[in-house]
């Protein structure tokens, strides 16, 4: 069948849908193309969301044990794994649901099925009922993600789990290893770990989450001790062999020794890759750079005036709000209007317990960069909130430029670190200097009065703890 259309958009996760409903919205005709039967993506489906939802669930099991801290015993939480698969499931079943009727209620042309390009205005696409469509467009968005990097030399077996087969969560294996020490493995070691299994880490750098400061790594990294059987730095993994109980893995530390050791369930988590192949881009004028990634400019248009591209395979950082953001840049310049995606801070969040999150420029990249800074932490050990919530493990910290007094950074370790982030991101962006967050009346007791007291920290003035020097 021969279909046209305004603006097509490969790929329906959460950059996908959101320049299809802000098109729509603009009155374009638009038309989404996706594997899945509702829009949702890598997100909703296999990600962000089924993720969330069991490290809810892990910080449960973690809270009920700490409330012994404070003189309340829950006794041994009993796990029903079917149950919280279901209640898992559900939770991705209406929200992925609602996405399709929101698209019907825009009357957007969802397409179920795979496409590829066959000129710089048209499209095969094969669709999951066995029929082909050829759908002609004026302009293309291509939003179609990206995948878990595999490791080659890793046997295929349902006992080595990427990202997404641990999220299915087919059962609580009794060992578990965790390739690779970034958020992902770290997120999902935590949940696996607070339902029974005993988590092992296997990190080739020198340290875990190295994208985040040392100072505010630490805070979480102290507690993931406490949680995981067993963390390896500075070690690789250089084979792997099924057997009939598990996988029998070998590392080589930093000194070229080589170690085995056997695990019921192994799960990668070195990276992603983008969604880039097999999409007929060579029939375009697309361009690629050298790790892959689709080149785009300020309007997230590529080397082909009617294409553009956003999200995880234009580049890092692979988050599903920086998709969003880049989206809304997206549809807004095919309907022709000015606009640009220049974010000066793209929040950062890791949703372990303590969660970590980060946005601006850190205090490690500040100093590579000579920049003149001042750095003032505010410890939660000094909040009333914390204190009450039996949290006191936790951070606030702001980097400032010393001469302008501007917000150049936040970092924040600590429960509901992600929900508070974005406080700081808002600074970041509107130009704030440290002053206007002192200034800004915070509710008390929260712990959100901690970016108020950080702030008014770097002028010497911190209410709760001993003055320091300032800017």
């Amino acid at each position: 069948m021969a279909l046209e259309t305004q603006l097509a958009i490969i790929g329906a996760g959460p950059g996908g849908y959101a320049a299809a409903f802000h098109a729509a919205d603009m009155g374009l005709s638009v038309t989404l193309i996706d594997r899945d039967q509702n829009p949702g993506g890598v997100c909703l489906y296999r990600g962000c969301i089924p993720s969330k939802a069991l490290l809810h669930a892990a910080r449960i099991i973690s809270e009920a044990e700490d409330a012994k801290n404070i003189g309340i015993d829950f006794g041994k939480p009993v796990v029903n794994i079917e149950k919280l698969r279901s209640w898992k499931e559900g939770v991705v079943s209406k929200l992925t649901g609602g996405l399709g009727q929101l698209t019907k209620q825009r009357k957007i042309t969802y397409i179920q099925g795979e496409a590829a390009f066959s000129s710089s205005n048209s499209l095969n696409i094969k669709k999951t009922d066995g029929t082909t469509d050829t759908l002609s467009f004026k302009k293309a968005i291509i939003a179609t993600g990206s995948r878990p990097i595999e490791l080659p030399f890793l046997p295929k077996s349902p006992k080595i789990w990427d990202s997404t087969g641990a999220l299915t969560l087919p059962y609580v294996p009794p060992t578990l290893l965790i390739i690779g020490g970034g958020y992902i493995g770290m997120e999902l070691g935590s949940a696996y770990a607070a339902l029974g299994a005993k988590v092992s880490v296997v990190e080739a750098l020198p340290q875990l989450l190295s994208g985040a400061d040392r100072d505010l790594a630490d805070i979480v990294i102290r507690r993931l001790k406490k949680n995981f059987t067993r963390i390896m730095l500075e070690t690789k993994v250089i084979k792997a062999e099924e057997n009939a109980d598990g996988v029998i893995v070998t590392f080589q530390d930093a000194r070229g020794q080589s170690s085995t050791e056997s695990f019921a369930q192994v799960l990668t988590s070195i990276g992603r890759k983008p969604n880039t192949d097999g999409l007929g881009l060579e029939k375009t004028k697309i361009k690629l750079d050298a790790k892959g990634f689709i080149t785009v400019n300020a309007q997230r248009c590529s080397e082909d005036e009617c294409l553009y591209a956003i999200g995880d395979i234009t580049g890092q950082p692979m988050l599903a709000h920086k998709a969003s953001a880049e989206a809304k840049v997206a549809a807004e310049a095919i309907a022709g209007h000015k606009t640009a995606f220049e974010p000066k801070a793209i929040p950062a969040v890791v949703f372990t317990d303590p969660e970590l999150a980060w946005a601006g420029i850190t205090e490690t990249e500040a100093k590579a960069q000579n920049l003149d800074i001042t750095v003032f932490k505010f410890p939660w050990a000094a909040s009333g909130r914390a204190m009450t919530l039996d949290r006191m493990d936790g951070v606030t910290k702001l980097i400032a430029d010393t001469q302008t007094k501007r917000i150049l950074g936040i970092g924040i370790a600590g429960i509901g670190a992600g929900d508070m982030i974005a406080e700081g991101v808002l600074a970041i962006e509107m130009g704030a200097v440290a002053e206007d967050l002192a200034l800004t009346i915070h509710p008390h007791p929260t712990l959100s009065e901690t970016i108020m007291e950080t702030a008014e920290g770097l002028f010497g003035q911190p209410t709760h703890i001993s003055r320091s020097k300032k800017i």
